[in-house]
């Protein structure tokens, strides 16, 4: 028999859970992927309820004040933050889910789902590998890498209280060691 669980995966930026993730949900069918909401702005291709529940400010501001959220947080000038609602349908469906989160939203999802939680950790080989997945992605510019250093410390340290601390130095034994873990904690 199978359990719904909640899968929170967090790690500094580079770290690589977006490529355990990916592979997680095909492996995993029946899984749901948490879709944050936003107040970001949507770019050409998104699709709102699939890539995020793009909110304006006011309703995103109307939704905290009514306690409607399992975390949020004011980051990079947008609101982003996952609606209780949804974790609430998928745990009553007994679908367990997956959340591409930062270490202090896991930490919340652990809060209110204390029993129904995991938290996955991807923990780099070390600063320097991450510092250089980061710009080997040229995804970003010098500022943008250098606040994204500068966090690291932090989502190391928090990375400590999680359930678990997978290090992602060769991608394919990461993803086995997750797979692992997720069967464990579903198959009662």
């Amino acid at each position: 028999m199978s359990i719904a669980k909640l899968f929170a995966f967090a790690a500094p930026s580079g770290g690589g859970k977006t490529s355990i993730i990916k592979p997680m949900l095909q492996r995993h069918p029946d899984f749901e992927f948490s879709v944050s909401a936003t107040t970001r702005e949507m770019r050409p291709g998104e699709v709102n309820g699939k890539d995020y529940f793009f909110l304006s400010k006011e309703e995103f501001e109307s939704l905290i004040a009514q306690g409607q959220f399992v975390e949020h947080e004011f980051f990079f000038g947008n609101h982003y933050g996952t609606l209780k609602r949804e974790v609430d349908r998928a745990l009553n469906a007994g679908h367990s889910m997956i959340f591409d989160i930062d270490v202090k939203g896991a930490l919340s999802i652990r809060t209110m789902y204390p029993n129904d939680s995991v938290l996955i950790f991807i923990a780099p080989p070390s600063v320097e590998v991450l510092e250089q997945r980061l710009r080997n992605r040229k995804t970003e510019d010098e500022e943008k890498i250098r606040r994204r250093l500068l966090r690291m410390p932090m989502e190391l340290e928090a990375g400590k209280q999680f359930d678990v601390t997978v290090i992602n130095d060769d991608l394919e034994r990461a993803i086995t060691e997750v797979d692992t873990i997720i069967k464990k904690h579903i198959i009662q």
